[in-house]
């Protein structure tokens, strides 16, 4: 290649490129726009958020408002309830309104944040609406998908807990309650014990004292790190529990804090008395958050699949909470658990797919229950977060191992997870040191990890959404009979792996049957054919335009014939579906 060749070439290639008189490059950088879409990613959202920190109420309300807003054609913002201290609790209606109302399709259902010290399913249920919004039209499968489905997201249910944990003293444990005041110790007073932040960190973390003859010590490796001595060996450091006061004199310490309940054991399935399932109220939905709840989603027959995002250990959840539940839970049932469960097991690496009673304890009152057993919803907790992600070492990978989270704070956070040891002179316990893992460390995600675990546990969600029933209704046929009748003969097909009635739905009745139904014809007779070829099938007498389908199975169909009067002409069939969808064909 001669010079002028190359010089020639080299002009136009870059000119192609945007190279040589930096109009692309420029104008890109100038305008704000990024210049290279990373995969996955919006290239440029009309809502700017930040993934790697946690939001508060107000955040969250202003990132619900801003997302109706920016996309009205495809969210819908809503107050539906209020908290014990008057919070509201918001919800999220996201669909494609111009293909169809939200209730006439298939609908997918997130919580979130129902324990107040587990934030970050609140980020990863705005993450999902976000994510839904901003890729609609760019992404051929978030187009059909909004198309297709309806998504009610509540990103926060506890939101009194939430603001709560974020701007009082906590652990990375507290608090798992709302704020419906009780008294824990049973001294006729209330919530007189709780955490004291000695230090004024905003953190409560552990209390440390010197004794020559203790049962702990210092972890050689990591100072930080307190650890209990073996047998025949003499620490030098006694461990007196989360820094506190005894402010009620009676030997305790922070023993009557803030509620305390646990909100997940509040649920109308199987519910048990707190004697029996501690952290129980006096009553199934005793909770006003609860309630709300409730009632949101019984006004929405549509539900057929559920998320619950929880805290802690990497973990697809689904039921039965109790082992005298396990029939509940029947063969086909537990088929469409299995391919989503296992699925998720592949896109959320370390994550494990499990049955709440079988695989971790016994859960009375729980909101997976609720869904499956109450509504007959196909519904998973996910636990989120899990050591396999931090300082990886393959002969450490049980959740529990917690020098990992040393590990990683070392090497990866540089320190910043944990409060250094450091003396105080405490009014009860003498000089005493003070130190350990900050409130928002273990359980929730450190910033950098929680966009990508929202990412893939968005697409668990959408993948069970997918998965929900898909209702096409085949081209009739139609034939002629003797004496001026004819035959309509038609198939509709679920597509997608989930049925429209569970088995534990069309048992208890839980959901109205699917009513398929011919107009514009005069039908004599209309039958559900167990077997078309061969003409087997059962007439439903009463109405029989309009019949009454109990179950369209998961990638399955059903087979319908109607015996019309006369020429059909044009005729239009419908098939409406609590949980499958409404669904028209016009036949001309």
């Amino acid at each position: 290649m001669n010079f002028s060749f190359r010089l020639i070439f080299c002009l136009v290639s870059c000119s192609f490129l945007g190279l040589v008189d930096g109009t692309q490059s420029v104008s890109a950088q100038q305008d704000g726009t990024p210049g290279l879409r990373a995969i996955g990613t919006p290239h440029a959202p009309k809502v700017q958020m930040s993934w790697n920190r946690y939001h508060d109420n107000a955040e969250i309300l202003k990132f619900c408002k801003d997302l109706q807003d920016a996309y009205p054609d495809l969210v819908q913002f809503e107050v539906i309830g209020q908290s014990y201290k008057g919070n509201d609790i918001l919800a999220l209606t996201l669909t494609d309104f111009q293909s169809g109302n939200a209730e006439d399709k298939p609908a997918f259902f997130i919580q979130a944040n129902i324990h107040p010290n587990e934030l970050q399913g609140t980020e990863i249920s705005m993450y999902t609406a976000w994510y839904l919004a901003e890729n609609y039209g760019v992404v051929d499968f978030i187009t059909q998908l909004l198309k297709d489905r309806t998504f009610y997201i509540l990103p926060t249910i506890n939101p009194d807990g939430r603001d709560y944990f974020i701007y009082q003293p906590n652990n990375p444990n507290s608090p798992r309650s709302g704020l419906m005041p009780f008294d824990d110790d049973g001294d006729w007073e209330i919530d007189e014990d709780g955490f004291d932040d000695l230090n004024g960190d905003g953190h409560i973390t552990m209390m440390r004292r010197e004794n020559p003859n203790g049962r702990w010590k210092e972890d050689p490796k990591n100072p930080l790190r307190m650890i209990r001595v073996g047998e025949g060996e003499t620490g030098n450091y006694d461990m007196l529990g989360y820094e506190g006061i005894d402010r009620d004199g009676d030997g305790r310490v922070n023993e009557d804090r803030t509620g305390y309940y646990d909100p997940n054991r509040d649920w109308g399935w199987n519910w048990q008395p707190d004697y029996v399932q501690r952290g129980s109220l006096m009553y199934p939905f005793a909770s006003p958050e609860n309630r709300a709840v409730k009632d949101f989603v019984i006004a929405r027959p549509n539900i057929a699949g559920a998320q619950s995002y929880h805290n802690y250990g990497g973990m697809f959840l689904r039921g039965p909470g109790a082992e005298e539940d396990r029939d509940i839970y029947d063969r086909n049932d537990t088929r469409v658990y299995d391919l989503i469960g296992k699925k998720g097991e592949k896109m959320v690496p370390g994550y494990r797919y499990l049955v709440v009673y079988k695989d971790l304890y016994s859960v009375f009152g729980g909101d997976v229950d609720f869904f499956h057993g109450g509504r007959g919803i196909y519904s998973f907790v996910n636990e989120l977060m899990t050591a396999y992600l931090l300082f990886h070492d393959e002969n450490q990978i049980n959740r529990w191992e917690d020098t990992q989270f040393y590990d990683f704070d070392k090497y990866l956070l540089f320190g910043d997870a944990y409060v250094a040891w450091e003396p105080y002179d405490h009014p009860q316990f003498g000089p005493i040191e003070i130190g350990g893992p900050k409130k928002n460390y273990v359980r929730n995600h450190p910033g950098f990890l929680l966009e990508q675990d929202a990412h893939r546990n968005m697409a668990f969600t959408l993948y069970h959404a997918y998965q929900m029933p898909r209702i096409v209704i085949r081209e009739p046929q139609v034939r002629p009979i003797n004496s001026g009748l004819n035959e309509i003969s038609v198939t509709v097909d679920n597509v997608r792996a989930t049925p429209t009635h569970s088995s534990h739905d069309l048992k208890n009745r839980i959901t109205p049957p699917n009513v398929i139904s011919i107009s514009n014809v005069e039908v004599i007779s209309g039958m559900i054919m167990s077997n078309p070829d061969l003409g087997v099938g059962e007439e439903q007498v009463h109405e029989p335009a309009d019949l009454r389908v109990n179950n369209i199975p998961g990638n399955g169909s059903v087979h319908l014939r109607w015996i019309v009067e006369g020429n059909p002409g044009n005729f239009e069939i419908e098939v409406v579906s609590k949980k499958g969808g409404r669904h028209r064909l016009e036949v001309r």
